[in-house]
């Protein structure tokens, strides 16, 4: 069993309050979940207005499939969102 997981580090230049922020962490999650079937949660920063840390894990046979998968998942984030910038990321496999 492999275990791979990324921790994507944002910066959500736009937002004026907490609850810009809950919006858009939400819709981020809800379609890390949907369209990747990934665990996801926000694990840092909870409250920066302007700054997120979103954690995202998969459970697989393959280390090669799980870290592609977690690499797809943050190319598709960071393409696909113009209210926030990806600033960092990393993924770990165990």
């Amino acid at each position: 069993m492999v275990i791979g997981s990324a921790i994507i580090d944002l910066d959500m230049p736009g937002n004026a309050s907490l609850k810009d922020k809950r919006r858009v962490v939400k819709s981020i999650i809800a379609r890390l979940r949907r369209d990747y079937n990934l665990a996801a949660a926000e694990v840092d920063a909870h409250e920066s207005w302007r700054r997120a840390v979103i954690a995202i894990v998969t459970v697989s046979t393959d280390a090669g499939y799980a870290h592609g998968l977690l690499e797809k998942a943050v190319t598709g984030l960071e393409e696909s969102r113009l209210d926030c910038v990806l600033a960092d990321y990393r993924i770990e496999i165990w």
